[in-house]
């Protein structure tokens, strides 16, 4: 009769990765700068990820008491609980408001024009647009202003953290291992393997494309098109 295993953790260490990704290259880790250069490159690359959509798995729910008269929040009012927490937060997606009833309210994303350009900013009510201004240390604009207490309900796309010490897991799914290992070494061929990089830089695209189609939501989409009647 076979054995099958009775685990299923599988998992690879920032060194494991460099050499997976050295090896794709047709290369083997020789130095001590070989994996430092490595875990560089790892870096640089989890980064670039911020930039190609939602991981879902960086996302964290966030609550956050919102006084009367408030107009935005930013620091440690926004996010966290020292003074640059808050740098990171890559975005944020959806925003709700909470009364004192435990009542649930959304609100709608605006552009920053559409909130530079009210007059009045200190208009009182209950906050139904908010503005997510994406500097270093962002704010979060309300409008108009609270008129009581509530409490404010986000969900924050924050930043992956770094890759750390070479024994070190990196805080991925485990579905991400094959995309991480590609994209390593097509940046890894980017400095030391230029013959190949056309052919890793698709084999990593194409592992990203299967990963990132798993990693959303499973929820319908009905799209209703919009009846437009010139001159009523």
């Amino acid at each position: 009769m076979p054995t099958y295993s009775s685990t299923s953790d599988f998992n690879l260490s920032i060194e494991d990765i460099s050499e997976e990704a050295f090896e794709r290259c047709g290369l083997q880790i020789r130095s001590g700068y070989d994996i430092k250069t490595a875990r560089r490159s790892l870096n640089l690359m989890l980064a670039e990820w911020a930039n190609r959509g939602l991981n879902l798995w960086t996302i964290q729910k966030q609550e956050k008491t919102l006084a009367a008269n408030t107009t935005a929040l930013t620091g440690t009012d926004l996010f966290g609980s020292a003074a640059n927490d808050s740098s990171q937060i890559v975005d944020i997606t959806d925003v709700i408001i909470r009364d004192s009833s435990n009542n649930d309210y959304s609100t709608s994303s605006i552009s920053r024009a559409t909130y530079w350009n009210y007059t009045v900013k200190t208009t009182s009510g209950r906050p139904t647009q908010y503005y997510f201004e994406r500097t270093i240390n962002p704010t979060l604009y309300l409008y108009p202003a609270a008129d009581s207490a509530y409490t404010l309900i986000y969900y924050a796309l924050v930043r992956m953290k770094d890759s750390g010490d070479y024994t070190n897991n990196n805080e991925i799914p485990f579905r991400f291992l094959p995309c991480l290992s590609a994209g390593l070494a097509y940046y890894i061929a980017m400095k030391k393997a230029p013959d190949r990089i056309q052919l890793l830089k698709q084999i990593y695209e194409d592992e990203f494309q299967r990963a990132a189609d798993q990693d959303g939501e499973r929820t319908s989409l009905f799209l209703t098109p919009k009846t437009y009647l010139p001159g009523v």
